[in-house]
């Protein structure tokens, strides 16, 4: 595998960490390892498997690869993932060179693949097993097409990040990594990012990832991402509002939220065989909650669904100044 790299010396980046991460690169069992951890996120017993490679050597060169920020850790449970780091550019530049025919990389990413078919299966034979639906727009017939159309149009065309917050299978990072520089599934269930997981290897998306969080906790700074949503999440919510509000804490100044949900509705059975807390949303109290989380809400979007439902859309925007704080500034004028 022979690679030809050339170095611009007006990299923007300081002499020492460049090196390190050059070094780091340098060597083709870590070659390897980018190549893999920029198609999706994997487990180190997985990487060894598709390498054939024992864990202790595999694990000294993941620790070289993190420790020069080329690769993140990504604990969940007993697992620990590894996937390329947000901040990798050298990484991608360097994998852009990969010849596509060299032999030994396509090698691995036919092993990745068969990697990422066996883990789809056995997550959902568990999800089988254990009789949770976990397609929820199939479930309820929801128009899947036309919600994702419209979400679209509502985006920018251009995004740096953007977090799905309840991401499930992933499906909404699949729509929306093309818009985006990176995008970042965040979920609950160790189950549901199983079947992400394999979705995201599956269709070769590069610039996804999915982490195992909390939604009332994310584990993320302010002010990180350009867009954020939540779609089908917030009628499980026990506190909408403060959901609301840690989504729009991970957004910049002028941040798009995006919350996909049903309008107000009369169907009992949801709250009862589909563990729904809330009979739907009204405008008004979404406004509420989003004027309270620091956002300026938008026009609502109404999209019609079967048997009375009705999925709405409601945008809005993270404002570089909470409404309360300007309302308390107006008062002492």
């Amino acid at each position: 595998m022979r690679l030809d790299i050339r170095i611009s010396l007006c990299h923007p980046q300081p002499m020492e960490p460049l090196l390190a991460q050059l070094r780091a690169a340098a060597e083709p069992t870590r070659l390897r390892l980018l190549a893999l951890c920029a198609r999706g996120a994997f487990c180190v017993s997985e990487l060894c498997a598709i390498l054939g490679q024992s864990q202790p050597r595999l694990s000294r060169h993941l620790k070289l690869l993190v420790e020069a920020g080329l690769l993140e850790r990504l604990p969940e449970g007993a697992n620990v993932y590894v996937q390329l780091a947000p901040e990798a550019d050298l990484a991608r530049q360097i994998l852009a060179r990969l010849p596509e025919d060299d032999p030994t990389i396509a090698a691995d990413r036919r092993a990745s693949a068969r990697i990422a078919a066996e883990r789809a299966r056995e997550a959902s034979e568990a999800f089988r097993r254990d009789g949770a639906d976990w397609d929820e727009m199939r479930a309820l017939g929801l128009p899947a097409a036309a919600i994702e159309a419209a979400l679209l149009r509502l985006l920018p065309e251009r995004l740096d990040r953007l977090a799905d917050i309840g991401t499930g299978t992933g499906r909404l990072l699949e729509v929306t990594a093309p818009r985006a520089r990176a995008v970042l599934g965040l979920d609950a269930s160790r189950d549901m990012l199983a079947l992400a997981r394999a979705r995201l290897a599956e269709r070769g998306i590069g610039n996804a990832s999915v982490r195992l969080a909390d939604m009332y906790r994310l584990p993320l700074p302010d002010a990180g991402f350009d867009a954020a949503t939540l779609q089908m999440v917030l009628h499980y919510a026990e506190d909408p509002a403060a959901a609301l509000a840690e989504a729009a804490r991970l957004l910049r100044p002028g941040g798009l939220l995006l919350v996909i949900d049903l309008a107000p509705h009369g169907r009992g059975e949801l709250l009862a065989g589909m563990a729904h807390l809330w009979p739907g949303f009204d405008d008004a109290g979404m406004a509420g909650w989003l004027g309270a989380a620091g956002c300026a809400p938008l026009p609502a979007t109404t999209l019609p669904g079967p048997d009375g439902l009705q999925v709405r859309i409601w945008p809005a925007r993270r404002l570089a100044v909470p409404l309360a704080a300007l309302s308390e500034s107006t008062l002492t004028l």
